[in-house]
């Protein structure tokens, strides 16, 4: 089976159009350039109500007892917890 001149350059023309272009580097306009901003992160630490550090330590207690198997005194995870609680807030 022989290919004519005709379907030879048409397959030429499908095969180049086939072909992605390569990307363009980006220009950079002369005397711009690229500034990094910082800016200051400020944390400003709120103290939480007292009925949510009663609710924060509740649960921490909770989940101090589940990690012992509940086997210890209810008034030392209490305790615990109200540690844990105060630190994250000092």
């Amino acid at each position: 089976m022989t290919i004519s001149k005709t379907e030879k350059q048409n397959l030429k023309k499908t095969e180049t159009s086939k072909k992605v272009a390569p990307k363009k580097a980006s220009t950079v306009k002369k005397g711009l350039t690229k500034k990094t901003i910082t800016k200051k992160v400020v944390s400003k630490k709120t103290n939480p109500s007292p009925e949510a550090l009663y609710k924060m330590t509740e649960v921490a207690a909770y989940f101090i007892a589940l990690k012992n198997d509940f086997a210890g005194n209810p008034s030392d995870y209490w305790v615990k917890a109200e540690a844990e609680i105060k630190a994250l807030y000092q």
